[in-house]
């Protein structure tokens, strides 16, 4: 065995002549852990809520967008979008044309997203398992055209899910110029009738804007005949996204941008990312902070073993052993209180993701989740261990080396 280890394995687990120094052992021990346990449980948490958005997204957006990078339109018979739909790996393809419109029902209005899709657009993403109403979801029947609302726009406008009448929707006009004697020239204007249904993505970003209308109806309000917004891809099942989506990048080349669910959100995404980064240098701090336990317990230690060092010494042990074996007992101590509070960590994790302790609300339905949501990814646990281990050593380091070299001198 290593003996500068040997001997700092007996120091750590050995009575001093002190009591108080087995005591700060110990509280540098739980300290490390508290720490520890901290950062597992708050980097979940943020892993939680990350998850918790994916899934809420994963509803209505698709896997793969694929959008122009100029411009806000693309011709559909694009022999580039032709090649994508046509890739074996697509499952399905649905064509969009996104623009803002204004909404009035009634003696109420909206500045809304009006989202023209295709026919297959509840087989390109999960809408029918968000949907709320009497009614069935649908574009079209005979000369009629339906458009499907977010749940809170429905509140604004008082539409409810199924609404009487038509919903007037104005979109100005692309070309010419505004006649000021009679503004509403300026508009083109169309109706859609209730499908009976309304959505709810739980994102109000969609929730209090989205109007899902059929693309044949949007082209005609947007004047984009034989244009499309976007071309929204579902690959088959077992299909790798990562493969498929750079070789949907190799065939756009610099004409078109291809995004998976997560780039589709970016910005959300990215907020999550640096407050998640920012907790845990925060908490880094905090566990900078519990190390100075050890440096005072190993103080005390040095100072108490002084005796013991000049006696290996005339044993034959060399300064740099002597140096090592109170190097070793704070290594030892981090070590003991990053195993103790991942340990502690994952078991509460465990029983939040069971049980659910921690509430976000006092009354259920408040939220999307009446429980604080947890997510373990062992890679951030691993990251989690290699720093404490990093601070707890950099911590003990230079003061043990000041420390020892005192004692020996003297």
């Amino acid at each position: 065995m290593n003996f500068p280890f040997y001997i700092a394995r007996r120091y750590l687990f050995s009575k001093k002549r002190t009591h108080a120094i087995n005591v700060i052992s110990i509280i540098s021990i739980i300290g490390v852990a508290v720490a520890t346990m901290a950062l597992v449980i708050v980097m979940s948490a943020f892993n939680g809520f990350h998850d918790l958005v994916a899934s809420l997204f994963t509803n209505f957006d698709p896997q793969i967008k694929v959008v122009p990078a100029m411009g806000k339109t693309a011709p559909s018979d694009d022999p580039i979008l032709t090649r994508i739909r046509q890739l074996p790996e697509v499952d399905v393809a649905t064509e969009c044309v996104e623009d803002n419109a204004l909404a009035v029902y009634q003696d109420k209005q909206a500045m809304v997203v009006i989202k023209g899709v295709d026919d297959n657009f509840a087989e390109l993403t999960h809408i029918t398992d968000i949907l709320y109403g009497d009614g069935e979801f649908g574009l079209r029947a005979a000369n009629l055209n339906y458009g499907t609302l977010g749940i809170m726009l429905a509140q604004t406008l008082g539409t409810g899910a199924r609404w009487r009448g038509s919903l007037r929707v104005y979109a100005p006009v692309k070309e010419g110029q505004l006649d000021l004697s009679d503004p509403t020239s300026g508009f083109i204007v169309d109706s859609l009738e209730s499908p009976g249904v309304v959505f709810q993505v739980k994102q109000s970003k969609y929730d209090a804007r989205y109007i899902i209308v059929p693309i044949s109806w949007a082209r005609i309000l947007f004047e984009q005949q034989g244009m499309l917004s976007s071309l929204e891809l579902r690959l088959k099942p077992g299909s790798n996204l990562n493969d498929v989506k750079a070789e949907i990048k190799q065939i756009a080349g610099d004409k078109y941008k291809v995004r998976d669910r997560y780039e589709q959100q970016e910005d959300t995404f990215k907020i999550m990312s640096i407050e998640k980064f920012f907790a845990y240098i925060f908490l880094t701090f905090i566990l900078v902070v519990a190390c100075f336990n050890i440096v005072g317990s190993l103080s005390m230690l040095i100072i108490d073993k002084k005796e013991d060092a000049l006696t290996l010494r005339n044993l034959g042990a060399t300064d740099r052993q002597v140096t090592r074996i109170f190097l070793f007992e704070g290594r030892m101590i981090a070590v003991m209180g990053a195993v103790a509070g991942i340990v502690v960590g994952l078991l509460l994790c465990w029983l939040q993701q069971t049980y659910g302790f921690v509430h976000l609300g006092d009354s259920d339905g408040s939220f999307i989740v009446n429980a604080y949501p947890i997510s373990v990814h062992y890679t951030d646990v691993a990251l989690i261990f290699v720093t404490v281990i990093a601070v707890g050593w950099l911590a003990v380091w230079y003061p043990v080396r000041a420390l020892s070299k005192r004692l020996l001198s003297d």
